[in-house]
């Protein structure tokens, strides 16, 4: 009889840990949270010094039950739940949940384990350094969700009286509307300024003696400085250089390195994956849940192929880090093995309870597990394991050239690079470094030599607003202002999106006027509440109390009275605000009104205004502006049962046209198919046809 238990927080995990512990160990799961803040109602006693009221979880019942029978039998129980602040109260609330501090079970000892990865050697070594469970994070998380409890409950019964029901406040997800409302308006008030480049295409005789053709761009003279601000300073440039001499002023020659990348915490993960794999944050931390908790692989069984996957730290272990120093020297020759290890942004809190994420075993390469996962679990497995990789090699280095080039007072520049070592660049490449394109061999041209003018091009252009948001770039622009934590960014997104505050087109988030109007509504009444610096400082206290030195109450204290007069205040002010309905072009067969489109819980759906005379619904087709090629009706944007999106016409059934592929409203100039948008190309759909072009938009 196993007289060990070990309680972990996944099911998931049980089978992996149980194999690494023996007999002498049963292991068994909470399935998550056991005890939490009862939803029927605030749950926090005001009047009692802030006290929560925690209730068994509906549906857990029978998990309890369960692991009290193995409480029972066992002498020793070791809490075993995630590595963080959420998962230190989980195990607090067990001890509470199953009694295991009352006098029944005094003779049975407790112990708080953790570990950064399952493998068996943490496993086991966790086993080895029992602890006491740290109050001091388990207060730190209980006061985030008391704050939260009070901000949701005190101000969504507001909302859902004054715009409509079913939406929500929060304390983090508010301060994200507010950003991308910000940004919103940013855009729309951006007025573009006209600019012009001009470029000057250049003859040099090359080595061989062959003319060579290189281009130099216009960089200022004694009154413009760079770009020009209108056509008549661009051709006031041209003129003066159509009959001048371009002489070689300048070459300079240098050594630029690149260092190598850190390795991935969430926030970075969540944003690589997002512009390289264009998966969206809830999806890259699904995946990365189930490599942590193990998959199985040949030959291997069931292990997990990376460390924990909510950390802001970019902390290595020493043995992980010999690990892999070994395995690039063994692959890509001792060269490659990296001699500095740069550290995370200067201002950028970590917490640095645990280590960066990277893979479990770094022999595990992806190819040797890529038979074993599933396609997109192959893919953040292999981005995971070659920024770790690559976090570990030398830099990168560059040979340039700039060359200064002088032709009647004007400068013109131009610049080249090769690559001299690889370095890490033989594993990873980073998405923000935009791809170095070896530019022309410049060790010919000599300072005072003379170069012929081929070619004089000016061009015009408008300066752009500030980019939309990406899932992407909210996440890093929440961890660069202290907003939330790791554990918070995808559900953050989720909800924000999930309530319609937001809605995504291709990877950019624009905000609904629903959420506009909530944003307007919380600006206006709660300014401390969407104030990102305050936000941020909340963050701050958050973590001084996982660090014990301040006590959670005293936060609670200071922060309820003021929402409390805030939300009191806005109950009497504030004017309810109708939100119209989004309407379509679509016509109730049964009454003639114009239908709207209304959000379910299966998506956007059609509904008929005359709602309850008129119960008239359709299914909602988004267009994609584009033509069905089999009949010229609109080509709507369709899911298959297993929510595979593909491209279909309007007319269905009567039209049996289908694409998996985004059509692109143009047919191939060699046959005429339709063609199709795949990457940055358009492709014709026929694919014996083969054509292929740049896609322009």
């Amino acid at each position: 009889m196993a007289s060990n238990l070990v309680i972990v927080e996944s099911p998931a995990k049980v089978k992996t840990i149980r194999k690494f512990l023996g007999s002498s160990y049963n292991v068994d799961a909470s399935n998550g949270h056991v005890r939490d803040l009862p939803k029927s109602q605030l749950g926090i006693d005001i009047a009692n010094d802030y006290e929560p009221k925690y209730i068994t979880i509906r549906g857990k019942g029978e998990i309890l039950a369960r692991l009290r029978k193995d409480v029972r039998k066992a002498d020793k129980i070791y809490l075993a739940t995630d590595p963080d602040r959420e998962g230190e109260a989980i195990s607090w609330h067990l001890v509470k949940a199953l009694k295991l501090d009352d006098a029944d079970n005094s003779g049975k000892k407790v112990y708080r384990i953790s570990f950064n990865e399952i493998t068996k050697n943490a496993v086991r070594d966790s086993l080895k350094h029992p602890r006491k469970i740290d109050m001091d994070l388990v207060d730190a998380q209980q006061t985030r969700r008391i704050l939260d409890r009070m901000v949701g409950y005190s101000i969504s019964p507001i909302l859902w009286a004054k715009v409509k029901r079913g939406l929500s406040a929060g304390r983090v997800q508010s301060v994200a509307l507010r950003m991308i409302c910000d940004r919103e308006s940013k855009i729309e008030a951006f007025i573009p300024a006209e600019y012009w480049t001009l470029e000057a295409d250049l003859l040099s005789g090359g080595k061989s003696g062959v003319l060579r053709t290189m281009t130099a761009r216009f960089s200022g003279n004694d009154s413009s400085k760079g770009n020009l601000d209108s056509r008549q300073e661009c051709e006031k440039v041209r003129e003066s250089c159509k009959n001048g001499k371009f002489i070689v002023k300048e070459v300079k020659k240098s050594e630029r390195i690149r260092r190598a990348p850190l390795p991935f915490t969430t926030s970075t993960l969540q944003q690589e994956a997002s512009k390289i794999l264009n998966f969206s944050t809830q999806k890259t931390m699904r995946i990365a849940q189930q490599l942590y908790e193990g998959v199985e692989v040949k030959g291997h069984g069931t292990i997990a192929l990376i460390t924990y996957l909510r950390t802001d730290s970019t902390r290595v272990a020493d043995e992980a880090d010999k690990a892999a120093r070994e395995y690039i020297s063994g692959n890509f020759g001792e060269k490659y093995v990296g001699d500095h290890i740069g550290s995370s942004k200067p201002g950028v809190k970590i917490q640095d309870a645990h280590e960066a994420i990277r893979p479990t075993d770094i022999t595990l390469s992806p190819v040797s597990v890529k038979a074993s996962l599933q396609r997109d679990a192959f893919r953040l497995y292999q981005l995971i394991w070659k920024r770790f990789t690559a976090s570990r090699m030398q830099p990168a280095v560059y040979a340039t050239t700039g060359v200064k080039v002088e032709c009647a007072g004007n400068i013109f520049l131009l610049s080249g690079s090769t690559v001299r070592f690889d370095g890490f660049l033989s594993v990873y490449t980073d998405s923000d470094e935009t791809e170095e394109k070896p530019g022309p061999d410049f060790g010919e041209l000599k300072e005072g030599q003379s170069l012929t003018l081929k070619e004089l091009r000016e061009e015009q252009h408008f300066t752009v607003p500030p980019a939309h948001f990406t899932e992407a770039s909210l996440v890093k622009a929440l961890e660069e202002q202290g907003i939330g934590r790791p554990s918070t960014y995808a559900p953050t997104i989720t909800t924000i999106l999930a309530r319609h505050y937001v809605t995504k087109e291709q990877k950019n988030l624009f905000v609904t006027e629903l959420g506009q109007v909530v944003n307007k509504m919380m600006v206006e009444s709660f300014p401390d509440i969407v104030d990102t610096k305050f936000t941020a400082n909340m963050e701050k206290m958050l973590d001084s109390v996982g660090e014990g030195k301040t006590q959670w109450k005293t936060i609670v204290e200071k922060f309820y009275p003021n929402l409390d007069t805030e939300v009191k205040k806005a109950e009497k002010n504030l004017q309810a605000v109708k939100v119209a309905d989004e309407e379509s072009d679509e016509i109730c067969e049964l009454c003639g009104r114009r239908m709207v489109i209304k959000y379910g819980p299966h998506g956007k759906f059609l509904a008929c205004p005359g709602f309850p005379e008129c119960r008239n619904t359709k299914p909602y087709f988004e267009k994609i502006g584009v033509k069905c090629p089999k009949c010229g009706k609109e080509i709507v944007l369709r899911r298959t049962k297993k929510g595979r999106i593909y491209y279909g016409c309007e007319n269905n059934p009567a039209c049996d046209f289908m694409s998996w592929a985004r059509p692109a409203g143009k047919n191939c100039p060699r046959c005429g198919k339709y063609m199709v948008i795949k990457g940055n190309k358009l492709v014709c759909s026929d694919q014996e046809c083969g054509y292929s072009e740049n896609n322009a938009q």
